[in-house]
């Protein structure tokens, strides 16, 4: 069951992470970088390099989840930030919008090599 919705407190970490991770180690860096208590409850958000894939972790009634989404195409469009932020504070609607308000990815023009 999906169990995000507006009363919860979300975080986005600001750096790129390796999209590698799991629940250990997301979890890592929430309680060492983030300075934020992973059972508190908070959702915590994380983008990788090139921002096409999301995973959003949170602790449940159950235990912790991890909603993973990659996208076929375009990047996620995320707020602007100081680069030296650990923790970004997003609210319900700045995560909707980060999900639905797709940045479309510029494709590179090859050249055509032209026979003689």
């Amino acid at each position: 069951m999906f169990h995000l919705h507006k009363a919860l407190r979300y975080y986005l970490y600001p750096a790129p992470v390796d999209m590698r991770k799991s629940f250990y180690t997301l979890s890592g860096i929430v309680t060492n970088t983030m300075s934020r208590n992973v059972l508190s409850g908070e959702v915590y958000i994380f983008v990788n390099r090139h921002q096409t894939i999301m995973k959003i972790l949170h602790m449940e009634y159950g235990g912790m989840v991890i909603y993973h989404k990659k996208l076929d195409s375009g990047k996620f469009k995320l707020p602007s930030f100081d680069q030296n932020t650990h923790s970004l504070t997003v609210n319900w609607e700045d995560l909707v919008m980060m999900i639905q308000q797709l940045e479309p990815k510029r494709k590179k023009m090859k050249k055509k090599l032209q026979n003689p």
